[in-house]
């Protein structure tokens, strides 16, 4: 037993390595391309990016407050994009499924208002975690009964949640004067434990951390987590010489993803915003593709590129106020960092496609 605890520890302390490097390499790569875009607008370099520094990790309060907790919601639906996509499902609905998690943690926040937090906490965090592998079981089942691509399906249920959000907000949702279009706050004693007095860092941090190094587990140690690398490596494979039952492990796949995706919106409205609200989410599902995808599916990679999402997005703020560079600009380093990744992929697949296959099922 200890020699396999000692195997199991070894493996992680490598995963978490190279999770480290590659997130050092990605970030050196942003802020280049950073820059070039910089001089290419026609903005001053240095104080742009010295602001953009600053406002992600210039000090604890905009480390803890600003970058790690915009990681946290980022970090867990791109988890729930990197189990679809292991599995070969181009989940493109954590938009969604992250809301319908935030309204259902909302929903069980107002009528659980009056019982001790330890019942209602958990409560609300299942409860949204449920819901979002509900809302991810209705594409599941469509792709399965009547062949319904799950990128259609995934996009549609996006924004019939988005519409969903608006009119819980404004009917049974809403708040009892009804002047705001949001919920109820959530009273404080019902709110996720803030971790570091001052800052807004909440436990959410160590749920995304538990479930990062559960999902790397899980994929690596367990024959589900086999089975699923083997249907999205293969499906017609995997039925035929591995015996595996590809449209059950398919629809598993789906309802985990939706449910790391639900627990992210959960976690959001418990831990940060503390109501539910028009655009309660900056994109935070449609960001955990790129998320995902720059981990390369990696579930304790998917943390580090998380992190680097939230300092991107945390140092725009302040790059857009501190040297006038539009927070857009960001954006646009998010999507050539994606693209020049999925390039340098397909190279090395297209030089080495033997290891490029053994890697693929680690």
């Amino acid at each position: 037993m200890s020699g396999a605890r000692a195997m199991l520890a070894a493996a992680l302390t490598r995963a978490v390595q190279s999770a480290v490097l590659r997130v050092m390499l990605l970030l050196g790569v942003a802020l280049g391309v950073l820059a070039l875009l910089l001089i290419a607008t026609g903005h001053d370099v240095a104080p742009a990016l010295l602001a953009l520094v600053r406002g992600a990790f210039g000090s604890w309060y905009a480390i803890t407050s600003a970058t790690m907790v915009r990681m946290v919601p980022l970090a867990l639906a791109g988890l729930a994009v990197s189990v679809a996509f292991r599995a070969g499902i181009l989940n493109i609905g954590a938009e969604g499924q992250l809301l319908v998690g935030a309204a259902a943690a909302t929903a069980l926040g107002a009528a659980l208002a009056t019982m001790p937090s330890i019942v209602a906490i958990p409560a609300m965090l299942v409860g949204g975690a449920v819901a979002g592998s509900l809302w991810a079981a209705i594409a599941g089942a469509l792709r399965l009964r009547f062949g319904v691509l799950e990128v259609i399906s995934t996009i549609m249920l996006n924004f019939i949640a988005e519409y969903l959000t608006g009119w819980l907000i404004r009917g049974p949702l809403q708040e009892p004067t009804r002047i705001n279009p949001q919920s109820v706050t959530l009273p404080p004693a019902l709110q996720l434990p803030v971790l570091l007095d001052g800052t807004r860092l909440h436990a959410g941090v160590i749920i995304a951390l538990l479930a990062a190094i559960a999902i790397w587990w899980w994929l690596r140690h367990t024959a589900v987590g086999f089975r699923v690398r083997a249907v999205g490596a293969s499906p017609t494979a995997a039925a035929s010489a591995g015996m595996i039952d590809v449209p059950r492990t398919l629809f598993g796949a789906f309802l985990l993803s939706g449910l790391l995706a639900g627990l992210a919106g959960a976690v959001e409205y418990t831990g940060i915003t503390f109501a539910l609200y028009e655009s309660f989410s900056p994109g935070y599902g449609y960001t955990a593709i790129a998320v995902a995808l720059l981990a390369r599916l990696h579930p304790l990679g998917v943390l580090g590129t998380a992190l680097l999402f939230g300092a991107l997005e945390a140092g725009a703020n302040a790059m857009q106020r501190d040297a006038g560079v539009p927070s857009v600009v960001v954006s646009v380093v998010e999507a050539l960092l994606i693209l020049l990744v999925v390039a340098a992929d397909r190279w090395r697949v297209s030089r080495t496609p033997a290891a490029a296959s053994v890697e693929a099922g680690t």
